[in-house]
């Protein structure tokens, strides 16, 4: 899946699945089992153990049909690993201005983590593809409409906090898209095989994208 594909998925889905602690030998059931349940777009963060390996075997098992990317990248030397290993975008905890522009270099998407308006802007001119507004549940959804006020030219995208229940109060609020981790992936139903798990709740959270656009 190229870079406009990628793009195209998660204006269409706006859901970044975030897999964080899932073990190498559950990573691609999981990529799989998020399939099944509607989202196309996943992000393993660098922090997991085997991530660029992880990476690798899901670029080659599910290129064409998954959107790829790294996330919790650092740095500059981390952002190199991971399009190394195969990701197809960038995610950063913050405003991390040389990965931020490696990627862009590359005509890569990036999105890197900001949390003031001073942020936001900088990582917007750096080259962000879209900013991400981390942590998101520290903000409060009157801050994030308050921001979409002067930035409203600069697509955003909440992590951090989001759920089913309340993933369609940040798309009405102006997000982009949402990322949403650990509420995703029950990691012992995962570590026991149960990736039908995996697959109800994206279900559920595809669902609710579909139930806003149908309100839009």
């Amino acid at each position: 899946m190229n870079r406009e594909q990628g793009l195209r998925q998660i204006e269409d889905t706006r859901i970044v699945a975030i897999v964080r602690g899932v073990e190498p030998k559950h990573i691609q059931p999981v990529a799989e089992a998020l399939l099944q349940g509607g989202i196309t777009v996943m992000e393993v963060t660098l922090n997991t153990v085997g991530a660029l390996d992880s990476i690798r075997e899901l670029r080659e098992a599910m290129d064409g049909r998954m959107f790829i990317g790294a996330g919790t990248v650092l740095d500059r030397d981390d952002a190199q690993r991971a399009v190394e290993a195969g990701a197809s975008f960038l995610v950063t905890p913050n405003v991390e201005e040389e990965a931020i522009r490696y990627a862009a270099d590359r005509q890569l998407p990036v999105f890197p983590g900001a949390m003031t308006p001073t942020e936001i802007v900088k990582a917007w001119k750096a080259g962000a593809t879209a900013v991400k507004l981390f942590p998101s549940a520290s903000f409060g959804l009157s801050f994030i409409k308050e921001l979409r006020g002067p930035l409203g030219h600069i697509p955003m995208v909440a992590v951090g906090g989001v759920n089913e229940g309340n993933l369609s109060d940040y798309l009405k609020a102006g997000c982009y898209a949402v990322g949403i981790g650990s509420s995703l992936f029950p990691l012992a139903e995962i570590a026991q095989g149960r990736y039908e798990a995996v697959t109800a709740k994206a279900r559920s959270l595809t669902d609710s994208v579909t139930r806003h656009h149908a309100r839009s």
